[in-house]
């Protein structure tokens, strides 16, 4: 059965709540059988909560990207002006801060589109390189970010709960 088509929008504040609930599923889907629970809650409840979605939602300085599929979020994006590490050496440096897609729709060129998305959100916060953060133990991953032409640049610090991960660091120039 082919999924229904899908369209990419801008994030506004009704979507807090809807945005919450996914994050925190697809978040626990991706990372919860790998690491403890407690961490895997903690972290959910830090960072998807839907004021915690409202305030990004409404931060001048992040653009929410959603992906929809009918009335379901099939995926979603988040860029922001952010302090990036030093291994980031690129000019003009944003942040992509979250990047996901549910389950279902992996393979089906949702995620190349809203990648594409990413790159006109960052050209619009005026930068000129595109980094991220994405777990070291999550391959498939990192195996995304380097076909999309994101190039491994160093490590830092993710903090997971209680527990002190590493994320690598993956960066990109601006697609316009």
């Amino acid at each position: 059965m082919t999924p229904p088509p899908f369209h990419i929008r801008r994030g506004v504040r009704d979507d807090a709540a809807p945005l919450a609930a996914f994050a925190a599923k697809i978040f626990t889907e991706t990372f919860g059988p790998d690491n403890r629970p407690q961490d895997v809650a903690a972290y959910v409840a830090s960072a998807y909560g839907p004021s915690q979605q409202a305030g990004e939602l409404e931060n001048p300085t992040v653009v929410t990207l959603v992906a929809e599929a009918g009335p379901q979020v099939a995926g979603y994006a988040q860029v922001r002006r952010h302090t990036a590490p030093e291994c980031v050496t690129g000019d003009d440096p944003v942040e992509l801060w979250r990047f996901y897609v549910d389950r279902p729709w992996q393979g089906s060129g949702l995620a190349q589109e809203l990648m594409a998305a990413v790159h006109r959100a960052a050209h619009e916060l005026g930068g000129r390189t595109i980094w991220l953060g994405v777990g070291e133990l999550n391959p498939r991953a990192i195996a995304f970010y380097a076909k999309c032409g994101f190039r491994d640049v160093g490590s830092h610090p993710f903090l997971l709960g209680e527990d002190r991960q590493m994320d690598r660091v993956m960066v990109i120039d601006v697609r316009e």
